[in-house]
């Protein structure tokens, strides 16, 4: 019997480290996230507060409940999630580390005769310990990555950040100077300081000339952090807006947390949108007025640069009108790195749309529209503009917008419902905006994702125009 519980104990401990590790990989490994930013509290209870608490107050009938309730219902939990947990290097580490000290835990304990096995001492000891082991391996990886820029001294790096639009700018950059540098850019949306040294280590190409580096951020003093690493001699700001309002909780905090790119002390230049509401100086140029004559359809978008010594037309085969805006933010880059404005425009005219961006999906003669990365209120409101210019019936398929607040979701609501036939709403966060704002007969509520293909297949026809807008993970 007491090797069944042993076996048993060893066993729970890793399911609940399961979840907990989940969740902070989830949210960035900080706990803080986990706890006070969950959208899902009721998981929390179900997969780890019952468990916990059933097992130091139930008794030997534990077990019943663990291996005929808990395990099944975590199984099909985990099998359900459209981000599953990722074993990475650190997860590994965390789990060798819990599954060490539970077992030398329970052996001294039955060393000593006792058999009340302990579970939240090995997990939190887990989780602290796993953190201190990240922190050093995190040091060693910085003095690697450092001595690396350091042997490229010929090397220009290029800071890009905005609140929304920097993963497209990154590329835009990196497609138009592209045709005449030796051009490396942080890969999909790394954009954190572990990430970019991570990257440098592994990927970085020795004769790159030019290394564009993407900044994220969910608090004060993220961009200071990579900046100050990165040391970036060329910045570019993007649109400025409610991203991730909840964490920085105004829109100045937001703004004053991307600006902190310019603090490289090797910085020559930076480009800074309107939207940023700060003063040009001598190494800053505000950027966006000059943009004029927008034309956005569904093949491209077309526009004009009123530059103050010529007007440069641009043609770019990307779709939705905000792209101008991210284009011109990567002409003005790579002007600088000695690429004329007319050349870039050429160059411009062959760009490759960013995947999930406004990529559009020709297939069983629907338009299909994947902007299942874009999940701000300007570029979502942009693409159901761009959709409307279908002439045949529109599908929307969307959460709304996750990490915003109720009127901006409101708006995107009254929008979709003026222009879309059909609105298909996945996840539950923003579900009673919807059913408040969007017409009874064109509402779908979509209560399982993984039946998004099956519903698809029924509700819509050939001619249709489908607009995948903003894809939340199923724990938001």
């Amino acid at each position: 019997m007491i090797w069944f519980e042993l076996f048993s104990h060893i066993l729970l401990v890793a399911a609940l480290g399961w979840y907990l590790a989940t969740n902070l990989q989830w949210y960035s490994y900080k706990i803080d996230r986990v706890i006070l930013h969950h959208t899902k509290y009721h998981w929390h209870l179900i997969y780890f507060l019952i468990p916990l608490f059933a097992y130091y107050f139930t008794g030997i009938y534990f077990w019943i409940y663990f291996y005929f309730a808990y395990l099944p219902t975590l199984w099909l939990w985990h099998k359900k999630l459209d981000k599953k947990l990722v074993l990475t290097g650190r997860i590994k580490r965390f789990f060798g580390l819990l599954a060490a000290l539970t077992l030398f835990q329970d052996l001294l304990l039955l060393a000593r005769g006792s058999e009340n096995f302990g579970v939240i001492l090995p997990l939190a000891v887990a989780v602290l310990g796993s953190m201190a082991i990240e922190k050093v391996l995190i040091h060693g990886y910085r003095l690697q990555a450092k001595k690396k820029l350091e042997s490229m001294p010929d090397l220009i790096v290029v800071g890009v950040t905005a609140s929304y639009g920097k993963t497209s700018i990154k590329n835009f950059i990196a497609q138009i100077a592209g045709h005449e540098k030796r051009v490396y850019a942080t890969p999909r949306s790394v954009n954190t300081l572990g990430g970019v040294m991570k990257d440098i280590n592994e990927s970085l190409p020795e004769d790159t000339q030019v290394y564009i580096v993407e900044m994220g951020a969910r608090g004060p003093g993220d961009i200071a952090q990579i900046t100050e690493f990165v040391e970036p001699h060329y910045a570019v700001v993007g649109v400025i807006g409610p991203q991730h309002i909840e964490y920085f909780k105004s829109l100045e905090r937001i703004r004053d947390t991307k600006m902190e790119i310019i603090s490289s002390k090797r910085l020559l230049h930076a480009w800074v949108h309107t939207s940023a509401n700060v003063k040009p100086n001598e190494k800053v140029t505000l950027f966006g007025n000059e943009i004029e004559s927008v034309d956005a359809n569904l093949e491209g978008v077309k526009f004009t640069l009123n530059l103050p010594q010529k007007r440069v037309e641009v043609s770019i085969p990307v779709l939705g009108a905000f792209n101008a805006v991210n284009v011109t933010a990567a002409l003005h880059l790579a002007n600088a790195l000695g690429i004329p404005y007319e050349k870039g425009a050429t160059y411009a005219g062959s760009l490759k749309p960013v995947p999930h961006r406004l990529q559009r999906i020709d297939a069983g003669g629907k338009i299909i529209l994947d902007d299942s990365f874009n999940g701000n209120i300007d570029g979502m409101i942009s693409s159901f503009e761009l959709a409307s210019q279908h002439k045949g019936r529109k599908v929307l398929v969307t959460p709304g917008l996750v990490e915003s607040d109720v009127e901006l979701n409101e708006k995107v609501a009254k929008k979709a419902d003026e222009i879309f036939d059909l609105i298909i709403v996945t996840g539950k966060i923003n579900r009673p905006i919807f059913k408040k704002s969007v017409s009874k007969d064109k509402l779908y509520i979509l209560e399982n994702k993984e039946n998004i293909e099956k519903v698809l297949a029924e509700l819509t026809k050939e001619g249709d125009l489908i607009l995948f807008a903003n894809d939340a993970p199923n724990f938001i």
